[in-house]
């Protein structure tokens, strides 16, 4: 897929060491205050460990309204339940896609006692004609997640949108996110193409790669740079590289984000916050 005119790095941006659910240890990549200047990504999480002490207590029940969350498992197993019914069990290389929309209750248990547990956990925000929609749950196994090999043998696990001629598994039509594991032998290149309006950005977490002159190191986050100009990216690899490409179109809306809930207004956040405690968000 020919780009002739790629974007550049913005900057690098290295995550932040937090925790999270009942002491998960993980990186906050995409921070809140990049929200708007990733829109319509509104956080996304890097977790890896051998230690299960590092993740054993997983997330117990917890509430979400406004946006949906979209976890990757490169290793491990985790166990879904929410307040609408749905269950499921995402295993090495599955990914769980949740729209909370107008709210769930929700809990993610690590189903192991030892062994290597790693993912991302991305949050994808919603229009405001769809904040109080119906709850959505997807549960999609690594061997029914599309996946294509280009000519120089990159290969690719199309999550959602499309590249290479391959369709992802979830397409959304408000942001239309593009979700790609990409694993680069050494000495290939990887083109994109992507709408000049669309924000984008990488996160290495295995190798480095080289996006013109600019080295981006795992464990980073590289935003590309916003030119109208534009017509994709292009990354090159001179050793084994492996990266999630991240990109949609932004929404443009206010951004009120207040824990669990993410809506357009403060009010909107009060009246999530109330149904929490009157017990009416995320009952059937």
């Amino acid at each position: 897929m020919t780009v002739q005119h790629p974007r550049a790095i913005e900057r690098l941006v290295a995550g932040q060491a937090t925790s999270d659910g009942a002491g998960v240890k993980l990186t906050r990549v995409l921070t809140q205050n990049l929200q708007h200047r990733l829109d319509p990504f509104l956080m996304l999480d890097a977790f890896g460990s051998d230690n299960p002490d590092d993740y054993i207590a997983g997330f117990p029940e917890h509430p979400h309204r406004g946006f949906e969350t979209v976890s990757y498992m490169l290793s491990g197993r985790m166990r879904h339940r929410d307040s609408a019914g749905h269950e499921g069990l995402v295993t090495d290389g599955g990914v769980q896609w949740m729209t909370a929309a107008r709210g769930v209750i929700h809990s993610e248990i690590p189903q192991q006692t030892e062994g290597r547990m790693e993912g991302f956990q991305l949050w994808l925000n919603l229009h405001s004609s769809e904040k109080m929609g119906a709850p959505w749950y997807r549960d999609i196994q690594a061997t029914d997640l599309p996946k294509v090999t280009t000519a120089q043998g990159v290969q690719l696990t199309v999550i959602a949108g499309e590249s290479h001629g391959t369709v992802g598994a979830v397409q959304r039509e408000k942001t239309q996110p593009l979700y790609l594991d990409v694993h680069m032998p050494a000495a290939s290149t990887f083109s994109q193409p992507l709408p000049a309006t669309h924000n984008a950005f990488i996160y290495v977490y295995r190798g480095e790669v080289l996006v013109g002159e600019k080295t981006v190191p795992a464990q980073r986050m590289a935003i590309f740079s916003n030119d109208a100009a534009s017509d994709g990216v292009t990354i090159n690899a001179s050793a084994d590289a492996k990266f999630l490409l991240i990109a949609g179109k932004p929404l443009k809306e206010p951004i009120v984000q207040y824990g669990p809930f993410v809506m357009n207004s403060q009010q909107e956040i009060y009246q999530a916050l109330s149904d929490f405690r009157d017990g009416v968000l995320g009952a059937a």
